[in-house]
C-alpha cells in the first residue's frame, strides 16, 4: 500500500515523477532553437554578403549554416528520443499501476465497471495519455520556444513586419481554445462510447456457446448494433470537430503567410529592410508555421489525452474494498483457524448469521449443507476476498484482518468451486502458484499433483499432454477436468490451510473415491476445510458443520450428526437413496 500512495494519479504529477527526462529533452530543444536563430542570421549575412558582391563572405556564411543545420538536425532527432521515450516509460507505468489496481479493488468496483470498459482504458485510453506525454509535451515546449527565437529574431529584422504577420494569432488563440474545449468533451464520451462496445463484444464471446445453444444470435446482433450506433455517433460528432478544426485554422494561418510575404515584398522594395533581412525574417517566421498549424493538432492530442488520464483515474483513485492489516506477516503460521459470531451480509439482509466453529491446525472439518446455505461465502471470507468483519476470522489467535493480504492469502489456499483457468498450458496452470514454474523437478510435481486429481491420464490423453493450451477460461477441457485442474493446482501449492470449494461436484464414484483419498492425504499435512454436499465426502473430516440459511445448524462428528436425526441425516438418506436408484 505504500507504494500506492506514492503513485502520482494526476499528469502533473507524471511530469513531476520524469522531470529529469522532460527537463534534457526541453534542454535539447532550446538548443536546437537557438542553432536555428543562428542559422537565420547566417542567411542574412549570406545574402547581404551576396547582393553586395563579397561572394567569399557568402561562401563562409553558408558554409557554416550548413554545418548548423546539421548540427541542429542531430539535435532535433535527440530531443525527440528522450521525449518519446518518457512518454514509453510513463505508459509502461501507468499499465503496470493499472493492473496492481485492478488486482486490489474489490467486487463493488467491478460492479461499476464492466470488463470492456477496463479493457478501453488499458489499451486506448493509455495510447491517448502516451501521445499527450510525449508527442503532445513535445510540441508544447518547442512552440514556446520556436516563438521566442523567432519573435525575437524577427522583432530584430523589422516591428513593423512582425506585427503584420502576427495579426491572424489572437484569431488561432481563440480557436485554438474552443476547439480544445469541445475536443474534450467529446473525446472523453468517445472513449466511453467505446468502452460500452467493448464490454459488448467480450461479453458476446465469452458467452457464444450459450447463444449458440439457445439461438440467440439475432438479439446478439442487435444488441451489439444498438451499442455500436450510439459509438458511431459519438465518433462522427468527434469527427465533425476533427474535421473542421485544420482546415479553419490552416486557412487562417495560410492568410497570415499571404499577407507576411506581401508587406515584406513592399518593405524590401522601398529600402526599408535588406534582401537578407527578409530571407532571415522569413526563416524566422517559417519556423512559426509547424507550430502555430500544430496548434489544432496538439490540441486535439492534448484533449484527447486528457480525457484518457481522467478515466484512468477512477481506476486508480478507487478505493480497495480490502486493504492490508497493519501487522506484520507472520514468520510461521500452523494454521489453527477460529470463527467467532461470523455475520455478514450484500447489501440489507444477512446472509451469514452468528457462524462459529474452530479447527485446530492439522485437523479437518467439513461445511455442510443445501444450495443457497451460504458455504462458499463463507470459503471466501476466510482468505478475506470479500470484506471479513473483524474479531470474526481469527488464524494462529490473530485477527485475519489485521494481516497483510499477501501473507494471509499464502497461508490459506482457496479452490473455488467456479474453476479458473488460464489460456496457457495444462501445466503451467496447475503450476500458477510456485514461485517458479519452470523450476527443477516441478514437471514431476506438477504431474503427482495432477495424479492425486484424477486427472493425469486424461491430460496425458490429450494431444499435447500436459503441454496443450487449455483455451480461454479452459474452453479445451471438459468442466469437470477444469475442476480437478483446479485441484490439482491446490494440491501442488501446499498452504497451511486449505480450502476446497465442493471439488466433486462434476466427477463420477470412481474418480470422487481417488480424489478423497488424496484430500485425506493433505488432510494430514495441513489444516483442512472441505465444503461439499456429499455425505460421503464429509465422513472423512474429523468434524462436521451444517449450514442452513446462513446459520450453523449442526456440529459434530460424522457418527453423531447421523445418529442426531437432523438435516445432515437427511441428507445422508437422500443420498443413499439416491444411489440406490442408480
Amino acid at each position: 500500500m505504500a507504494r500506492r500512495a506514492r503513485f502520482p494519479t494526476t499528469l502533473r504529477g507524471q511530469l513531476r515523477r520524469h522531470a529529469w527526462s522532460y527537463g534534457l529533452g526541453a534542454l535539447l530543444l532550446l538548443l536546437q532553437q537557438a542553432l536555428m536563430f543562428s542559422r537565420d542570421w547566417l542567411f542574412k549575412s549570406g545574402i547581404d554578403a551576396a547582393t553586395r558582391a563579397r561572394g567569399q563572405d557568402a561562401a563562409r556564411a553558408g558554409a557554416v549554416a550548413m554545418g548548423v543545420i546539421v548540427v541542429a538536425a542531430g539535435v532535433r532527432v535527440a530531443s525527440r528520443v528522450v521525449m518519446f521515450n518518457a512518454g514509453r516509460k510513463v505508459e509502461y507505468e501507468l499499465r503496470t499501476e493499472l493492473l496492481s489496481s485492478l488486482h486490489r479493488l474489490g467486487p463493488s468496483f467491478f460492479r461499476k465497471i464492466p470488463t470492456g470498459d477496463i479493457l478501453s482504458r488499458a489499451t486506448n485510453d493509455l495510447t491517448q495519455v502516451r501521445l499527450l506525454l510525449g508527442f503532445g509535451v513535445l510540441n508544447v515546449i518547442n512552440t514556446v520556444f520556436a516563438l521566442v527565437s523567432a519573435l525575437s529574431l524577427m522583432l530584430g529584422v523589422s516591428v513593423r513586419l512582425t506585427l503584420a504577420s502576427l495579426v491572424g494569432g489572437p484569431v488561432l488563440v481563440v480557436l485554438t481554445r474552443w476547439f480544445s474545449k469541445q475536443m474534450f468533451t467529446r473525446t472523453r464520451d468517445n472513449q466511453e462510447s467505446l468502452g460500452k462496445m467493448s464490454d459488448r463484444v467480450q461479453a458476446s464471446l465469452a458467452g457464444v456457446r450459450v447463444v449458440r445453444s439457445l439461438a440467440l444470435e439475432g438479439p446478439e446482433v442487435a444488441s451489439f448494433e444498438r451499442t455500436s450506433e450510439t459509438y458511431l455517433v459519438k465518433s462522427l460528432r468527434l469527427a465533425q470537430v476533427r474535421g473542421l478544426m485544420f482546415p479553419i485554422m490552416g486557412v487562417v494561418s495560410a492568410l497570415g503567410l499571404l499577407g507576411t510575404t506581401l508587406y515584406g515584398s513592399r518593405l524590401v522594395a522601398n529600402g526599408d529592410i535588406t534582401q537578407g533581412d527578409f530571407i532571415a525574417f522569413w526563416a524566422a517566421f517559417s519556423r512559426l508555421v509547424w507550430p502555430l498549424l500544430a496548434l489544432g493538432f496538439v490540441a486535439a492530442i492534448v484533449a484527447r489525452g486528457r480525457a484518457g488520464y481522467e478515466r484512468l483515474r477512477v481506476v486508480y483513485e478507487a478505493e480497495a474494498d480490502v486493504v492490508d492489516g497493519p501487522l506484520p506477516a507472520p514468520a510461521k503460521v500452523d494454521g489453527a483457524l477460529r470463527v467467532s459470531g461470523l455475520t455478514f451480509g450484500l447489501g440489507d439482509a444477512p446472509l451469514l448469521r452468528d457462524v462459529s466453529f474452530e479447527v485446530p491446525a492439522g485437523t479437518s472439518l467439513a461445511i455442510v449443507g443445501r444450495t443457497g446455505g451460504g458455504k462458499s461465502l463463507l470459503a471466501s471470507l476466510l482468505p478475506r476476498l470479500l470484506q471479513t468483519p473483524r474479531g470474526a476470522v481469527f488464524l494462529d489467535g490473530v485477527d485475519v484482518v489485521d494481516l497483510p493480504l499477501a501473507s494471509l492469502r499464502q497461508a490459506i489456499g482457496y479452490a473455488q468451486q467456479d474453476a479458473f483457468l488460464f489460456s496457457t498450458t495444462v501445466a503451467r496452470n496447475i503450476a500458477l502458484s510456485l514461485d517458479d514454474p519452470d523450476g527443477p523437478g516441478v514437471d514431476e510435481r506438477v504431474r503427482r499433483a495432477a495424479d492425486d486429481a484424477g486427472v493425469r491420464a486424461e491430460i496425458e490423453a490429450l494431444p499435447d499432454g500436459f503441454a496443450t493450451v487449455v483455451g480461454e477460461r479452459g474452453v479445451q477441457l471438459s468442466g469437470g477436468q477444469r475442476q480437478r485442474v483446479a485441484l490439482a493446482r491446490a494440491f501442488l501449492r501446499e498452504p497451511a490451510v486449505l480450502v476446497l470449494d465442493d471439488p466433486l461436484s462434476a466427477v463420477d464414484a470412481k474418480t470422487e473415491a481417488r480424489i478423497l483419498e488424496a484430500i485425506a492425504e493433505r488432510a494430514r499435512r495441513c489444516t483442512l476445510l472441505l465444503i461439499t454436499h456429499r455425505v460421503a465426502a464429509a465422513a472423512r473430516c474429523d468434524r462436521v458443520i451444517v449450514l442452513e440459511e446462513g446459520r450453523v445448524v449442526e456440529a459434530g462428528t460424522h457418527a453423531e450428526l447421523l445418529t442426531g436425526g437432523g438435516l445432515y441425516a437427511a441428507l445422508a438418506a437422500e443420498q443413499a437413496h439416491a444411489e440406490a436408484d442408480q
